[in-house]
């Protein structure tokens, strides 16, 4: 009986220990900015935007980005009512002010201590410029 006590003690410490550690990471993302290295944001998109790289785009953002920003791109998707902080939101003048080598990195690398992945080894290159072209026709009208 005695153990069942300790280890149960145990257990609600190591519960305590994950929830704070998690509640800092995430206040620390949301104080913190995205650091884009000054070389990324000059990256041309060597994609050209037409209609089947749009499309192209559309279906891998459908599969892979709408989970957390939505289908239509606007930080809603199923999955983030759970993520602190929340997923930007792609129709937003903010992002779309974003250079194309800025998003790139973005998507490429992924955020340290939130929910957004890196996508290098998911994604080909061609894919991640593709789901930028896409990203570009969901700005606000």
């Amino acid at each position: 009986m005695n153990n069942c006590k300790s280890q149960l003690a145990f257990l609600k410490m190591i519960a305590l220990s994950i929830f704070l550690f998690r509640a800092h990471c995430s206040a620390d993302a949301q104080s913190s900015k995205w650091s884009v290295p000054k070389s990324a944001v000059s990256v041309k998109n060597p994609v050209a935007r037409d209609a089947a790289s749009v499309k192209n785009g559309k279906t891998i953002y459908l599969a892979s980005c709408a989970p957390c920003h939505g289908n239509g791109g606007k930080g809603d998707g199923p999955a983030s009512a759970s993520l602190n902080p929340k997923p930007a939101d792609h129709t937003s003048a903010a992002v779309q002010a974003q250079s194309d080598g800025t998003m790139f990195y973005e998507i490429t690398a992924g955020h340290a201590h939130t929910a957004m992945p890196p996508f290098k080894a998911a994604l080909t290159t061609d894919h991640r410029w593709a789901v930028i072209n896409y990203i570009r026709t969901l700005a606000k009208k």
